[in-house]
């Protein structure tokens, strides 16, 4: 069946664990444990810092922005998956699809951008100690928040929008249990051109950004700290940073990983790639607690 944005909206059938429909309710055990736990890990964060007075600091506000989008996209794909490993539900409409991507990339868009501001907080703490206080303030703190949301809307809402015009030929299969851009994509029939080159804009213009921009921010943050001559000195400054470090590690990793695996991973049986793109979305909402828990008492 062909549909246009004349007739009735295209529905898209999403996928759980190929080759194991059996398992399911099992699968499910671990990942609503997971998901328990960073719901809680990241709550519990944001109640800490927001009811305690001396945790109202740059680099708190920052942390509790990181948690709300690790937040969003545990719930932005949480519905549809359990539906799929609980009731088989596997039907979803394209406004629908279009619904979770909007938040599932979005949360993922700005918490790229919240790990930049997080490694200027880094850089300037270790780099300029004395005009910490006058550099971020709470108004450039919440210029900040304003600016990282209105660069996810530039950047996905074009993605979004272009979806609209496309017309689909069934049978619309998804590969995941959730609505992901360049899968949608794929199910339509005529060019998708356009979309793959907004996509690989947007994505040069958010990571391919924020990647390097963090380099470089370690890079002079590594140079700061081998020109202390204490070596107490030098490791508390490095002290500092290591929990970033490790939130920067456990978001982007899996990406790189997840992106080798389609690459070259094409004799790994399906279920493999399914169950990479499932984790790489709940590992660094999972582990961010834990590793700044360590960290900070």
């Amino acid at each position: 069946m062909r549909s246009t944005g004349n007739s009735t909206s295209p529905t898209f059938f999403l996928t759980g664990v190929p080759g194991l429909e059996a398992f399911h309710i099992w699968f499910s055990v671990p990942f609503c444990c997971l998901c328990v736990i960073a719901l809680l890990g990241k709550s519990t964060i944001l109640y800490v810092v927001i009811t305690n007075s001396s945790l109202h600091e740059p680099v708190y506000y920052f942390l509790s922005m990181l948690s709300t989008t690790d937040i969003g996209i545990t719930i932005s794909s949480l519905p549809t998956t359990l539906g799929v490993l609980w009731f088989n539900a596997r039907v979803i409409s394209l406004d629908a699809c279009i619904l979770q991507m909007f938040f599932l990339h979005g949360f993922t868009l700005m918490e790229s951008s919240v790990l930049l501001a997080m490694a200027f907080d880094c850089f300037v703490a270790i780099c300029n100690p004395l005009r910490y206080a006058m550099i971020l303030t709470n108004s450039r703190i919440i210029k900040a928040g304003v600016v990282i949301f209105v660069r996810m809307l530039v950047n996905l809402m074009p993605l979004l929008l272009l979806l609209k015009r496309l017309s689909f030929c069934g049978p619309n299969v998804l590969s995941h249990s959730y609505c992901y851009h360049h899968d949608v994509i794929k199910c339509s029939c005529p060019s998708i051109k356009v979309n793959s080159i907004c996509g690989l804009v947007a994505l040069i213009l958010t990571s391919g950004v924020d990647i390097p921009c963090i380099f470089l921010s370690y890079m002079l943050i590594i140079k700061s700290i081998l020109s202390i001559a204490s070596p107490e000195e030098r490791q508390k400054a490095f002290g500092t940073c290591i929990s970033h470090l490790g939130a920067v590690a456990i978001f982007y990793f899996p990406w790189v990983i997840l992106a080798l695996v389609h690459q070259f991973g094409h004799s790994a049986p399906p279920y493999v790639h399914t169950l990479m793109s499932n984790l790489h979305f709940l590992f660094p909402p999972v582990l961010n607690p834990i590793i700044y828990s360590v960290k900070t008492k």
